[in-house]
């Protein structure tokens, strides 16, 4: 009884120092991503055992922009809403933005450490750190692990967990600044629509 009580602490302990969460951490990503405003890159995005290619651009707050290389579907978020556009069927699937994990990273004002994100894990080696984080009171549809370079500080990858488990990974290279985008560039104009409210309209 003795051993079996001494395996269920130190398995309590390991847990638990897994799950630890650096501050120092916290402070660095939230510090870097308050100070990034727009950014354009290449990404490569793994799911389901599938790889796929193409261009990143993102413009805080609220902007994201993926154009898939070899794929007709393009991923953009106005600031308010995440629109899913399938070129070859010309329609798009609306969902909003503060749904998705992915919208903590291009708030206006990010904080990591006081109010609704909550941050669940910290991870550091010799080249990066990472948080896992998620949406507060929303554990159940999802989280997001963020991976950054260690020196200087960037953003390195990220991978998102939606609620059955199934995991999105976008890892970037070539990142730089951009914040002069056109006009309309994070909009999408004139195209039938397909929303999660229920019926046809159009996004202009």
């Amino acid at each position: 009884m003795k051993k079996i009580f001494i395996f269920i602490v130190s398995v309590f302990v390991s847990v638990s120092a897994m799950a630890e969460v650096d501050k120092n951490l916290v402070q660095r990503a939230e510090t870097y991503l308050n100070e990034v405003t727009g950014l354009t890159g290449e990404f490569t995005q793994t799911a389901k055992g599938k790889k796929e290619t193409g261009l990143f651009s993102m413009l805080r707050p609220g902007k994201v922009r993926l154009d898939y290389n070899k794929s007709p579907i393009q991923l953009i978020s106005d600031g308010k809403d995440l629109y899913f556009f399938d070129k070859s069927l010309d329609q798009i699937t609306t969902v909003p933005l503060t749904s998705t994990p992915a919208g903590i990273l291009v708030r206006k004002n990010i904080n990591l450490r006081t109010a609704d994100i909550v941050v669940t894990e910290t991870n550091k080696d010799k080249d990066t750190f990472s948080l896992r984080m998620h949406i507060k009171d929303s554990e159940g549809l999802g989280n997001m692990l963020v991976v950054f370079d260690q020196s200087p500080v960037k953003l390195r990858s990220w991978t998102v967990t939606d609620a059955t488990g199934a995991k999105v990974d976008v890892a970037f290279s070539g990142l730089k600044t951009k914040t002069d985008f056109a006009k309309n560039y994070f909009q999408i104009q004139r195209h039938k629509t397909a929303s999660t409210s229920g019926g046809d309209s159009y996004y202009e």
